[in-house]
């Protein structure tokens, strides 16, 4: 096949591909020759699509064994802990962002490119069905010509020139060669089968790949979403939020895997198909088309002659005898026949027009504009369309692997943020400014000032209450007395107070003791302050 195409090679991760080994469901070899009917031949396919569906089990395995372990462990709550844990959670979620978005930048390239293969492979398979709906349509024109207008022309041409017995052979020579021309386009190959197999499988591409891309579109939106939800939630430590997105996560993380399984799958098969894409055509064209057709518009090669070259001939020379002839009876029996001259002009005109769709017909029918169409489909899936399913191949790991690490920081995190909860509660109960500590506050005051307010209540009950300390007059100094009288004087409701040092104090004073009392203890101050010398 690689001597006779020289203008297709397959690419080298077309090549990588087809070497992926085929094994049925019962591990058995399979050859690796594109067959889509045969049974075995998709079993290997779908063996590789389980095959991600084990690396999905693996993967969870993994992460449910981390999740446990990392729930059931109990560590410190030391500063230097939560910090060091503080710190990786932050790491790890910057991590699996980066990755996230990676994934997503490479999935948006991949799924443009097989986009563009996609497409590139329908507008390759509408102009060959173009091509193909045309040739049917030139053939059946021509023929209706030759068969029905031209046939009326020389029935009435017949009753005109009955006496003549030489223009009715003329006449006749002329049905001759129409029929010859009839019998040449009946032999050119009927496309109509082709055409509708073509039209099906344009219009189911184009509705596989909408859907598929946008599918993959709707995927990306999601990663995204979660990713940056996740982070979200872990800045502002909302548990609820982040058990949602954990939980989104891991959905995300399945459908990662399933792209994964279907993105290998389509990608070895249509691997198998570029590896050897004459052979399969050929195979599956043998009871439409003669394999001599099939071979000339796949291979076109200048060394091949047309298999039409015969048919297109004779057709050229069928209609060249033909306006020979018209124009010698239009030269001769015009004058002999007025009523003549009309048929023979119409005759004149259908058979240039014939000649005109001829030419057209030998342009359609020549392998290289077929052939473009072929080599464009197959640049459309084997190169852009399988580098694009590589390409989210790797998406999907790359989205797996920052999910996976999304996932595997959750518990982490959802500890740290019930220590830090912890903590905080601890703190408020002494923090000033937290609302909830000031309402415990009012509601329940400190131990310190009930144990006062009630000492002082205490104080302030009947003086006969009051039971006089049984130890004589101190000799305490005057300016504690003073300092106490300062403190309470002028008040009557402290004049029953027992004061500090004494037994009990005067319960009145006179205003002039007042103003000794305050100048004896302003003197007393400033000699404690360094006013006087001691």
């Amino acid at each position: 096949m690689s001597a006779a195409r020289v203008d297709y090679i397959a690419p080298w991760w077309v090549v990588w591909l087809h070497s992926v080994p085929h094994f049925s469901l019962r591990l058995q070899p399979v050859d690796s020759t594109f067959n889509p009917r045969d049974k075995s031949y998709q079993e290997s396919l779908l063996l590789l699509g389980l095959l991600a569906a084990i690396c999905l089990g693996l993967n969870l395995a993994f992460l449910i064994t981390y999740l446990v372990c990392t729930c059931c462990c109990r560590r410190d709550h030391a500063v230097q802990t939560k910090q060091r844990s503080s710190c990786c959670i932050t790491w790890t979620a910057a991590a699996a962002g980066l990755i996230c978005c990676a994934a997503v930048g490479v999935g948006f390239y991949g799924n443009s490119e097989t986009n563009d293969g996609a497409y590139q492979l329908e507008n390759s398979l509408d102009n060959a069905n173009h091509t193909f709906s045309g040739i049917d349509k030139l053939v059946f024109e021509n023929a209706q010509r030759m068969k029905v207008d031209l046939e009326q022309h020389l029935a009435r041409l017949s009753e005109i020139f009955a006496a003549r017995g030489d223009y009715i052979q003329t006449l006749k020579f002329i049905q001759q060669m129409a029929g010859n021309a009839v019998s040449q386009l009946s032999r050119l190959p009927v496309w109509r089968e082709v055409t509708l197999q073509l039209t099906e499988l344009s219009n189911q591409t184009t509705y596989v790949e909408y859907y598929r891309w946008l599918s993959y579109l709707l995927l990306f939106i999601l990663d995204l979403v979660i990713c940056l939800v996740t982070c979200l939630a872990l800045a502002k430590r909302s548990k609820c939020l982040l058990a949602s997105m954990l939980c989104c996560g891991m959905i995300a993380l399945l459908l990662s895997w399933t792209s994964l399984a279907a993105d290998t799958a389509a990608a070895v098969g249509t691997s198998d198909f570029c590896m050897a894409p004459d052979i399969f055509i050929l195979n599956n064209t043998q009871g439409q088309i003669s394999p001599e057709v099939t071979r000339y518009y796949l291979y076109c090669s200048q060394s091949v002659s047309s298999p039409f070259q015969q048919v297109l001939t004779v057709l050229q020379r069928s209609m060249t005898s033909m306006q020979i002839q018209v124009t010698g009876l239009l030269q001769v029996t015009v004058p002999l026949f007025p009523t003549a001259e009309k048929d023979l002009l119409e005759i004149q005109l259908l058979l240039n027009s014939s000649e005109t769709s001829l030419h057209q017909l030998t342009a359609m029918l020549d392998c290289r504009g077929l052939h473009k169409d072929y080599l464009d489909a197959l640049t459309g899936i084997c190169y852009d369309g399988i580098e694009g399913l590589l390409f989210l191949g790797l998406f999907s790991l790359l989205a797996a692997l920052a999910f996976s690490t999304l996932i595997s920081a959750g518990p982490p995190a959802w500890k740290h943020f019930t220590s830090r909860d912890r903590d905080y509660d601890d703190i408020d109960d002494d923090d000033p400014f937290n609302p909830q500590a000031r309402r415990i506050a009012a509601h329940n005051p400190p131990r310190g000032q009930l144990h006062s307010f009630c000492s002082y209540s205490s104080g302030l009950g009947s003086q006969s209450s009051l039971q006089p300390p049984t130890q004589t007059i101190s000799n305490a100094p005057v300016s504690e007395y003073m300092n106490q009288a300062v403190l309470f004087g002028g008040n009557p409701r402290y004049e029953n107070v027992p004061l500090i040092g004494r037994g009990s104090p005067p319960p009145t004073y006179s205003p002039s003791m007042r103003a000794t009392y305050m100048s004896v203890a302003d003197e007393h101050s400033r000699h404690y302050s360094g006013e006087f010398p001691a």
